[in-house]
């Protein structure tokens, strides 16, 4: 196609019709999204009404000078008007024959509903006396004329909608008029007049009846919109730059409010829903596009399938209009071929005349997606690989967790944030011990908390789901609650928890303990009473895009496990070991628990050996079992790391009891607490510094995983992989010191037993100085053998931030765009990233094929993942109900490191 535009740089203005096209389908990033598919359609000879496409420089520009559109712009869409006049035979501003403008946004990534569109632009008092004669409809006219009036004064003048509306019902009401469609034109036109003076009330100024002013100022209000309250939210929710500014597309306007034989409508070319192969959409009779998407009237189906599933009277389109219908049904192949994914399409149909105003690959659920992509595959439309890519690896946690009914009715309490998806309902318990409790009498419990803690494990455990007031999505509770695949809702920050009386407040509404409640993991959502679920439904098409990425992806996807519970679920989902094993979770079991207390209380070597020498049979019982589920697949065990304190009580009315219990005085327990405590406990007496003063803990612990690993081996005849790992190592003296323990108890079972051991000593790199020195801790026969990056404290340790309080920070520098992400959430690339990158290439520099992995909370972040790939670890680590995540985004991560190729929106 011939370029019409005749400009010279800067081009800013890119027209399209059906006898000419300057634009092409992958010019996304100048064009925005809806620019460069209008040019596709038209230049594949599609019904495309003519346009033009302002381009992304421009709204760059308007930001850069202050909120103004560029010098220059207007000869070029003064030109660009006047070619689309001659298209459709019309003169922008002319009485006699008015052309009539829509004004849209258009970035390069799908926004739906998140900027501004002004439709029926060229109105004025004397263009629409030329529409209505025109048209031979007076009553269009000046329906147009009041949708115009209304929707430029609330996008670009600023006069809310709200006033339009009350004006538009008091008249109906005054005059006994039920519904818009009983209004004549004659009724039109007096509530224009109140229109416009309810713009000159509330401006001081008239309506503008300069049609170029009109122009102008719409095309400035679009490109403002892009940084609008929800267009912001929006990006930030879904990961798109602020950089990308959008574009503005001016076309012709089509209009389905002629009459009975026009029509407007959307629709999908598969279902967005389900992904089943057939059209899902509807449309109105005698509408514009803004009545489908306002929900002011019912739509009808496009499909007679559709009709009667929804029991609908009113006739579809296929009957209506079989033969446009017919027409729009193959022009739906076409594009879904060209584009090769299930595209939306918005239509309008004047006078019988069918109109494609907009394509766009469409938005849809998980389940859809999958489907959608292995479909296409088998079709033939698409390669295995990208049908890998075209998923999106975070959306799988809709599928893995049962998730509220969208139809069911919502009794909304309180929001606060998603921290570990899927929903649950249950009665509510404020303590770990009332959630064990109710539980072990067949009770669903939903554990409330301010916030929880390591002590509350079984609490947890025990409840279907987890509600705390403070932490963010990577607090405690979060983190737990994902590796158990409970459902989450942290830092609710409205709930008011009053635990000894047994009441939550929410506002001026009060539970109590008993009362149900629902949380939704997914949404962040808390809802009074038991609502309706969705059970998942993992499909033959889940299944299928494993395997296809399974045997794409270079990535190791490990589990981070410590019940057989996590275990089993892990390897349901794929996991090929177990990457952490957090021996502390099984210490804060109530049957040990005592034990552990009193190896703390014991006053030498002799005394803790003794009271370990109780829990040696349990931990023990505890790695047959996950050897036994991992059946010869790796697992990791890492030595107990936080500190003692949390082993014993932090509320002083629970010290006679437990004191008692132990059978010493509450003065000595209060002592030993006392003496305990720190300031700062995350950077105090745990991990490798714990086991140093008390080596009798990581004795305890290694001759537990030997005498597993030895009787698993005899029972199953599978080689058990153990990799023991060392937690919060800074220097190789510390890493020495523990190597030697640990190698030293293996000799001893070894003579025992008379069974040789194979395993591994490795550490966990959590702190910087371990990753800047990461050769000297890997260095010859008695440095690590592994290496394991704990993001999750590295993340804390590198930029000082506890996860468990920098919410209002995070939300803070979110705001202030100081952080572009989360670093919690997914991987600071520029500085832990570095400090990872530095970890792996020094530690095999020292040791070559050293075996490098992450168990982080990063290790089931899609983006995490790429990053972990390109420095070249051999595994990730995560929670159970992320591995389907990890395994997917590691192919994707592959793929791209092969093709060049992003990921799919």
């Amino acid at each position: 196609m011939a370029d019409r535009s005749g400009q010279t740089e800067p081009k800013w203005v890119y027209a399209f019709a059906a006898g000419y096209v300057d634009g092409r389908a992958n010019m996304t990033e100048l064009l925005g999204g809806k620019g460069a598919n209008l040019a596709e359609m038209a230049s594949l000879g599609l019904p495309v009404p003519p346009g033009f496409t302002i381009t992304t420089k421009v709204c760059d520009a308007y930001y850069a000078l202050g909120r103004k559109l560029p010098d220059g712009l207007r000869p070029q869409v003064e030109k660009a008007v006047r070619l689309i006049g001659d298209e459709v035979g019309a003169t922008f501003g002319d009485v006699n024959r008015p052309l009539l403008l829509s004004v849209r946004s258009g970035a390069r990534a799908s926004m739906p509903g998140m900027m501004d569109t002004i439709l029926n632009l060229g109105l004025n008092d004397a263009t629409v006396e030329g529409l209505a004669t025109r048209s031979g409809d007076r009553r269009f006219a000046y329906d147009s004329y009041r949708r115009f009036i209304q929707m430029y004064a609330d996008v670009v003048l600023g006069v809310d909608h709200g006033v339009f509306e009350d004006l538009l019902e008091n008249f109906k009401n005054l005059n006994a008029l039920a519904s818009d469609t009983e209004l004549t034109a004659e009724n039109w036109a007096e509530i224009i007049e109140e229109y416009k003076q309810a713009v000159v009330d509330n401006l001081g100024r008239p309506f503008p009846q300069d049609t170029s002013e009109q122009l102008y100022g719409a095309i400035a209000a679009v490109f403002g919109s892009w940084q609008n309250a929800r267009a912001n939210t929006y990006r930030r929710l879904h990961d798109i730059p602020d950089s990308w500014g959008t574009a503005v597309t001016v076309q012709a306007m089509v209009f389905g409010n002629l009459g009975e034989s026009s029509a407007t409508g959307v629709a999908f070319t598969r279902n967005p829903s389900t992904g089943a192969r057939e059209i899902y959409g509807e449309f109105l009779i005698n509408a514009q596009g803004e009545d489908v998407v306002a929900g002011i009237r019912t739509p009808q189906a496009l499909t007679e399938k559709a009709r009667r599933e929804a029991r609908d009277e009113n006739p579809s389109l296929e009957v209506l209009m079989p033969k446009l219908f017919a027409n729009l049904s193959s022009i739906f192949q076409r594009l879904e071929k060209h584009y090769r994914d299930m595209q939306d399409v918005e239509f309008t149909i004047e006078n019988g005349k069918l109109w494609i105003l907009q394509t766009r690959s469409g938005k849809r659920t998980a389940e859809a997606s999958l489907r959608i992509a292995v479909d296409l595959a088998e079709e033939g439309v698409i390669s295995k690989s990208e049908a890998v890519m075209r998923v999106n690896a975070a959306a799988l946690d809709q599928l893995l967790h049962p998730t509220l009914d969208p139809d069911a009715e919502k009794d909304v309490l309180t929001r606060g944030l998603p921290a570990s998806p899927g929903a649950a309902s249950g009665e509510i318990v404020f303590t770990a011990d009332e959630a064990e409790a109710e539980r072990a009498h067949g009770q669903d419990v939903i554990l409330v908390r301010l916030e929880t803690s390591p002590e509350d494990i079984h609490g947890m455990h025990a409840a279907v789901g987890i509600l705390t007031a403070r932490g963010g999505m990577t607090s405690h509770a979060a983190v737990v609650a994902r590796g158990m695949g409970r459902p989450c809702v942290s830092g609710a920050g409205a709930l008011r928890i009053d635990a000894k009386a047994g009441t939550l407040q929410v506002g001026r509404r009060t539970l109590h303990k008993g009362d149900v409640i629902t949380i939704d993991g997914s949404t962040g959502q808390v809802l009074k009473g038991r609502a309706k679920m969705r059970e998942p439904q993992l499909s033959g098409a889940f299944a299928m895009l494993m395997g296809w990425a399974d045997a794409e992806r270079r990535l190791s996807v490990r589990t981070n496990a410590d019940t057989p519970r996590d275990a089993r679920q892990a390897r349901d989902f794929g996991a090929e070991g177990i990457g952490l094993c957090r021996t502390e979770h099984m210490f804060f079991d109530a049957e040990r628990i005592f034990a552990v207390r009193q190896m703390i209380l014991a006053e030498d070597a002799a005394g803790r050996r003794a009271a370990l020498a109780k829990i040696l049979p349990m931990q023990r019982a505890d790695f047959e079992q996950l050897f036994e589920i991992m059946a010869g697949l790796p697992v990791t065990v890492r030595l107990l790391d936080p500190p003692l304190h949390e082993f014993l009580p932090n509320e002083a009315a629970e010290i006679p009891a437990i004191a008692a219990e132990l059978g010493v005085s509450s003065e000595k327990l209060e002592q030993r607490i006392s003496q305990l405590s720190e300031f700062n406990p995350m950077l105090g007496f745990r991990g490798c510094r714990l086991a140093i003063l008390y080596p009798e803990i990581p004795e305890m612990q290694a001759r537990a995983a030997f005498e597993a690993a030895i009787a698993v081996a005899k029972r199953t005849g599978e080689r058990v992989q153990l990799e023991i790992m060392v937690p919060l190592v800074a220097y190789r003296g510390e890493f020495a010191i523990l190597r030697e323990v640990i190698v030293r108890t293996a000799a001893v079972v070894e003579k025992e037993t008379g069974h040789k051991l194979d395993f591994l000593v490795g550490t966990m790199i959590e702190l910087p100085r371990a990753a800047l020195r990461a050769g000297e801790v890997a260095e010859g026969e008695t440095g690590a053998q592994f290496f394991s990056f704990g993001t999750n404290d590295l993340t804390q340790t590198t930029l000082g931030l506890s996860r468990d309080d920098a919410a209002p920070i995070l939300e803070a520098y979110a705001h202030q765009r100081i952080f572009a992400v989360d670093p919690f959430v997914s991987i600071d690339v520029e500085g832990v990233g570095e400090l990872v990158r530095c970890g792996v290439e020094r530690g095999r520099a020292a040791k070559p094929g050293l075996k490098v992995g992450i168990c982080g909370e990063h290790g089931g972040d899609p983006k995490s993942i790429a990053f972990f790939d390109s420095v070249g670890l051999d595994y990730v680590s995560c929670s159970p109900y992320r591995v389907p995540i990890a395994r997917l985004a590691a192919a994707q991560a592959s793929i791209s490191a092969r093709t060049g190729k992003a990921v799919a929106d």
